[in-house]
């Protein structure tokens, strides 16, 4: 891309391709800022006097970049990325196993939502549940960034993809109303 820097490899994760230490926490600032620059190095216009070819090559990288843009720029796609790249992948159609704990959490959740009777009930149980979706995202911050424990980290990010899904089911709900 530029002369004098090495150039990155579609090959690279994305971490490495936005130029970001391998972890949860990151600088969303700097995040927006790389994205902006990449896309201004790859941007296809950049290479119309060079040809299809490598118009094409500016294309796929245009793709990637967005694509890692994407995952980094979502806690919950960054933290299953992560996890993935650690060797615990989150395969969340096959591996459905949670704690009790949180089982009984999703089932009194579920129950709330049927015995809601307006929209005041909704709010009160989805302001439960974005509280509840701000801690565990602290604790999976803290799994990854300081425990570095890939196999944990993917049993959280299973349990918050349950929450974000009651949470989708939650706004429904109050678009229907």
């Amino acid at each position: 891309m530029e002369s004098g820097v090495q150039a990155p490899s579609l090959q690279d994760d994305d971490f490495c391709l936005f130029g970001l230490p391998m972890g949860f926490a990151l600088d969303r600032a700097a995040l927006d800022e790389r994205w902006k620059a990449l896309q201004r190095q790859a941007h296809p216009d950049r290479f119309a006097a060079q040809g299809t070819a490598a118009q094409r090559v500016a294309m796929q990288w245009s793709v990637r970049i967005n694509e890692a843009y994407q995952r980094l720029k979502d806690p919950l796609k960054r933290a299953a990325y992560w996890c993935e790249l650690n060797g615990a992948p989150i395969k969340a159609e096959s591996n459905t196993a949670m704690p009790t704990a949180f089982l009984m959490q999703q089932m009194e959740w579920r129950e709330a939502l049927e015995e809601a009777a307006g929209a005041e009930a909704i709010e009160a149980l989805l302001e439960q549940t974005q509280a509840f979706r701000r801690d565990s995202l602290d604790q999976l911050g803290r799994t990854i960034d300081q425990q570095r424990d890939a196999l944990a980290a993917a049993q959280q990010v299973r349990a918050l993809m349950f929450v974000e899904r009651f949470a989708d089911d939650l706004h429904g709900r109050l678009d229907r109303l």
